[in-house]
């Protein structure tokens, strides 16, 4: 049994990115699961001026902790203006300070959505390529379009086209762990 770390990349109390996550992980069966909610980690932006007087916050050691302990991560990025939010990037910069390599070869399934027919897709190449820098390995991506339409409540992902893809990516992931 393999140990998953799973969770959006928005703070937002409303992000439909945390809600794909927590649909994806409830397809998972005989792994254990963290999943968090980031709307309970805020972090300043980050300045080497404020880590210098500063340093790092328990909050911060708990999740770089939390990720070493991980067997595999599920992301799921949202998107502005087409790039990960600035929130997201925030929570790199930090975690990259305090060990560069913080995902070190770390197996992940990164997903992206949004209500638009490009489901995050530009966030989603942006983060993809940027991961790998900290040492993630990256199984599989996934990019959810029209997340309103496309996820429905307990049926789950309705194009089966879509939920086909969608099972194949989580799949190729679980087989990594």
């Amino acid at each position: 049994m393999a140990t998953i770390l799973a969770f959006a990349g928005s703070n937002s109390s409303t992000s439909i990115n945390f809600q794909w996550v927590k649909h994806t992980v409830l397809l998972i069966e005989g792994h254990k699961i963290q999943l968090l909610d980031m709307a309970n980690f805020p972090f300043p932006m980050y300045s080497a001026d404020y880590e210098k007087e500063h340093g790092h916050s328990d909050a911060l050691i708990a999740l770089k902790d939390d990720i070493a302990k991980a067997d595999g991560l599920i992301i799921s990025v949202n998107e502005h203006n087409s790039n990960p939010s600035a929130y997201f990037k925030n929570l790199i910069d930090w975690l990259s300070r305090t060990e560069r390599k913080f995902l070190n070869e770390k197996p992940i399934l990164l997903m992206s959505t949004s209500g638009g027919k490009r489901g995050g897709a530009g966030a989603l190449e942006v983060t993809k390529n940027l991961l790998p820098r900290f040492g993630a390995e990256i199984v599989a991506t996934f990019p959810l379009p029209s997340f309103h339409e496309n996820l429905v409540g307990t049926k789950g992902v309705v194009d089966p086209e879509l939920a086909k893809a969608h099972a194949a990516a989580l799949k190729r992931f679980l087989a990594k762990l």
